[in-house]
Order: structure tokens, then C-alpha cells, then sequence
């Protein structure tokens, strides 16, 4: 059954509006009416209609020039034509305008309702058609560099095989997006593709978030709850930061990777699972194996096929493509009509050093978008939406594209990486008032992994906020 409608009715004569009304109204549709195309213009900017049923013949501005006003101004509406006095040719310039159906009067109720029934099931389409794009809009590998080529050449390799796989990068890298691609390419691909983030369940959770529980196993468990590898069956399993997981449960892992069957808790009896484990983190695992924070014997188990996704500083060449995609994604999502960068605002897009990778360069478009006043983005709109790196800038400004004193001068990597990493969450933090599921989300970060980065970086949140 379509969903009911919210319709506009534009007639310069008052009986057709009351009949018109009081028919959509019997049938369950809301109803707004208006007697001339220069109110309805203004009443479509301000207010979403699902449908406008419009006369053509009006004094003043005619339904055909309504229609030329509502694609002016940027208003998408189904629209339907109606008029006592149609020609062929009214007929097709209506259509050309993007008119979806012109009726001729008088109209029986029954032919009204169907039109609407039909346009109701028009949009229905439309949407879903556009929540597919948005979908695969989210999950698409967008690269233009030699090192991502590599990238998508090894997951090609691999993919189509059972080998474990470890994705290593930095955060906000891609590193879903890439397991997302392994079990799209491989026999899997019709099974499930199930995501769980190490760092983001507590530790008591841990167990039964992976392999379930079932009812009145523990205080709380009123149901019984299937775990993420039995979501997976048949599928892939995507155990995000696994450098994250608490060390008791390395050993449970560890065993379903060797007997393929789980338990849920409180279960009396283990079943086979089929699922392939892909893992991704952005820590150095071998050095927590030597520390004793990982089990050696599972390191070798997930370790087998390491994928490496390099940071985006070091794929410059990648950020003009990824500028353009992010733009299309963010003028779909929020109905915006799509910007250009000019060549100035993005090369200075390229000489920041993406502490947050992709991630990040995907808030910061979405900034730049929101302040941009123009059609084109130009350089100090770029500058203005940037976090406010002193250490960075101060680089720039000398001409040498290194910071030329503190951590990033003489640090290592890691450490002008923390460097950078710490300023954009004190940068954020100040943005969103020390909100943190503002901050969090801003960042594409589970809340509970925002504090423990801030606890990883040294931030002391209640001093910054007694500061503030």
C-alpha cells in the first residue's frame, strides 16, 4: 500500500480546491491548498510537499511558469499538471519541465487518487534508489596513487582465497572499507559481513558480544543474544583494532580460530561456525607481543596476509579525488548543489598533514562545504576550516613544509603523529563545547574510544573544562 501523501493544490478557483481537498482529505492524504502560482512557490520553499497538483491556466503566473520557478529556485517536488484547456504542445513543455503526469479536467476522484498512488510510489523508488547510491557511495575505495593501486591489487590477490587477513594502518586510514572489499571479492560475498570495533565493547561484554549468551546466563540477560560470529555464519567476520582486545579473551578467540566452534555464555554445549576472520589494527602488534599485551600464538593466527594502508600524507595524489567524491556524497545527503575546489584551495588541502587520514579530510569537506559562500572553494576557506595547528602552520609559513621546532621537528613519526593527534582533539574538543558524543561524532569515533584516545594522548578533560 503507498504511504499517504502530503499534496498541494494550486487552482484559481475555490470549488475545485474544496472538492479536490475534501477527496485527498477522505482518502487519508493531507491537504494544503492555494488560488496562485506565486504563493504556492513561496509555500513549496518553506514547507516539504510530496506532491503538487497545480492548474495551468491562472491569472498572473501560469502552472507552467510554476514550474519553471520551482527548478529555478532548486525546489524537487513530483508535480502534476491538470487543465481544462490542454494542447499537446502545454502538455509536452509540462513534461519537459519535469511535470510526471498532466490530466485533463474535469478529473474523476478515482483517476486522482490513482495518480497520486502512482506518484507516491514514483518517490518510493526514487528514495530507495538514492539510499542505494548513499550506501555504496559510503563503502567505495576512492584512489588515484600508485600505493593504493598496490593496495587493491594485494586485496584482489587475496580475497578470493580463505587466508586470514590483517589490516594495518593508522586511524581513519580505511581499514573497514578494505575488509568491506575482501569479502565483496571473495566466495563469501553472499553471506553476511558482520563488524565489530575491539576497542569500542567493554571488556566484561567482550564475550558475549562475540560468541552470545543465552537467556538468564548473567544479571541483564533477559533474552537470548546471538553473538557476532554466529551473525556471521556463512559470512565474514570484521574484528576492528584487535590490539584492543582484552587478554582473556585472546584465548577464546584463539580457540574458535583452531576448532571453528563457539559457546555462548551460559550454553551447555559448543556448535560449528563457518566464518573467515579478517582483523585490521593500528597498533604495532609485534612490539605487543614482546611487552606480553598480545598473545603470540594468536598473532600468528591473524598475522597471516598483512595488507598495509598507508596514511594519507604519504598519497597526496589520492586527496583531489577523495575532495571530489566526499562533495557529491555531502550534496546528495543534504540536497546541495555540488561545489569545485579551485587548484590553490586544493593544494593547500594536500600540504596538511591528515593526522586523522581519511576520516578526517571527510569532516573537514563537510566544514568547508557548510562555510563556503560561493560556487567555487577557495583557499582561505580551506585555511578557515583547517584545525588550528600552530606547529603546522608555523611550518608553512617558513617555506619548508616541516614544523621547525618542538615534537615535529625532531620527533619520530609516531611522535609527530601523537603530536598532531592530540591538537585536533583539543581543537575539537574547544569546536563542540567538551561534548563528547558531539566531539565523537564529528571525529567518526565510538564514544568510549574518544576517552581512551584522550587517556592515550595525555588530555585531562576535567582541566580543560574547568579552563574553559
Amino acid at each position: 500500500m503507498p504511504p499517504k501523501a502530503h499534496i498541494l493544490i494550486i487552482d484559481d478557483d475555490a470549488n475545485t480546491l474544496a472538492s479536490l481537498a475534501r477527496a485527498f482529505r477522505l482518502a487519508g492524504h493531507e491537504a494544503s491548498v492555494c488560488d496562485n502560482a506565486a504563493r504556492a512557490l513561496e509555500m513549496a520553499k518553506a514547507q516539504r510537499f510530496d506532491l503538487i497538483l497545480s492548474d495551468v491556466v491562472m491569472p498572473g503566473r501560469d502552472g507552467i511558469a510554476l514550474l519553471e520557478d520551482l527548478k529555478n529556485v532548486g525546489v524537487s517536488v513530483l508535480t502534476v499538471m491538470m487543465s481544462g484547456q490542454a494542447t499537446i504542445e502545454m502538455a509536452v513543455r509540462a513534461t519537459r519541465l519535469g511535470a510526471i503526469d498532466f490530466l485533463e479536467k474535469p478529473i474523476s476522484t478515482e483517476k486522482l487518487l490513482l495518480t497520486v498512488d502512482n506518484a507516491m510510489r514514483i518517490a518510493h523508488l526514487e528514495e530507495e534508489n538514492r539510499e542505494l547510491k548513499r550506501r555504496l557511495g559510503r563503502h567505495q575505495i576512492v584512489w588515484a596513487s600508485a600505493m593504493m593501486r598496490e593496495v587493491l591489487a594485494q586485496v584482489e590477490h587475496v580475497a578470493a582465497s580463505e587466508t586470514r587477513v590483517c589490516i594495518r594502518g593508522e586511524t581513519g586510514t580505511g581499514k573497514e572499507l578494505i575488509a568491506r572489499t575482501l569479502h565483496e571479492k571473495s566466495q563469501r560475498r553472499s553471506g553476511p559481513f558482520i563488524s565489530l570495533n575491539c576497542a569500542a565493547i567493554p571488556a566484561e561484554l567482550m564475550e558475549s558480544e562475540l560468541f552470545g549468551h543465552e537467556k538468564g546466563s548473567f544479571t541483564g540477560a533477559a533474552a537470548r543474544h546471538t553473538g557476532k560470529f554466529e551473525q556471521a555464519h556463512r559470512g565474514t567476520l570484521f574484528l576492528d583494532e584487535i590490539g584492543d582486545m582484552p587478554f582473556t579473551m585472546q584465548a577464546k578467540l584463539l580457540r574458535v580460530l583452531e576448532e571453528g566452534e563457539i559457546e555462548r555464555v551460559g550454553g551447555d554445549r559448543p556448535f560449528a561456525v563457518n566464518v573467515r576472520v579478517v582483523v585490521a589494527t593500528h597498533r604495532d602488534l609485534e612490539e605487543q607481543v614482546r611487552q606480553g599485551a598480545f598473545r603470540e600464538d594468536l598473532y600468528h593466527r591473524v598475522f597471516v596476509f598483512p595488507i598495509v594502508l598507508p596514511p594519507l600524507r604519504e598519497r597526496c595524489e589520492d586527496i583531489p579525488a577523495l575532495v571530489e567524491h566526499f562533495v557529491r556524497q555531502f550534496a546528495e545527503q543534504n540536497n546541495w548543489k555540488p561545489k569545485k575546489f579551485s587548484a590553490d584551495s586544493t593544494e593547500k588541502l594536500k600540504q596538511y598533514p591528515w593526522p586523522g587520514n581519511v576520516r578526517e579530510l571527510r569532516n573537514v569537506i563537510e566544514r568547508i562545504l557548510l562555510l563556503a559562500t560561493g560556487d567555487t572553494v577557495d583557499a582561505e576557506t580551506v585555511e578557515r576550516a583547517l584545525p588550528r595547528d600552530s606547529q603546522w602552520r608555523s611550518a608553512k609559513s617558513d617555506g619548508t613544509g616541516v614544523a621547525s621546532h618542538g615534537t615535529h621537528a625532531n620527533g619520530s613519526l609516531a611522535g609527530r603523529v601523537e603530536v598532531f593527534e592530540r591538537e585536533t582533539l583539543l581543537l575539537e574538543l574547544k569546536l563542540h563545547h567538551h561534548h563528547m558524543t558531539n566531539t565523537a561524532k564529528a571525529l567518526g569515533l565510538e564514544r568510549s574510544h574518544l576517552y581512551k584516545k584522550c587517556q592515550q594522548l595525555g588530555i585531562d578533560l576535567r582541566a580543560i573544562r574547568s579552563e574553559s
